[in-house]
């Protein structure tokens, strides 16, 4: 089953950041809001929970989030770049 099912991922806008706990292990995406443009600064999954679809879960929650939020994606961090390089459907969201 694909992380993004199972995962219990929560935004938490005050610090900018998405996370979720995998196997005792934080594993986050951190973003900086200027205006209505999200940018994603970091995707971290620690290598004990790596490989199992987290990170891709994480930044697709963060483009979900500005979606309904009317925002653009700027994706910084190398991750986030690639991984919106394999979701063409995303690419109206990008800046």
């Amino acid at each position: 089953m694909p992380a993004e099912s199972t995962l219990a991922i929560r935004h938490d806008p005050a610090a900018h950041r998405f996370e979720v706990v995998v196997d005792g292990k934080l594993c986050e995406l951190d973003y900086q809001l200027q205006g209505a443009v999200m940018t994603i600064v970091h995707t971290g999954v620690p290598p004990a929970v790596e490989g199992r679809g987290i990170a891709s879960a994480l930044v697709q929650a963060a483009f979900d989030a500005a979606r309904a939020a009317g925002w653009k994606v700027q994706p910084a961090c190398s991750y986030a770049s690639a991984w919106a390089r394999r979701h063409p459907e995303q690419a109206e969201l990008l800046v």
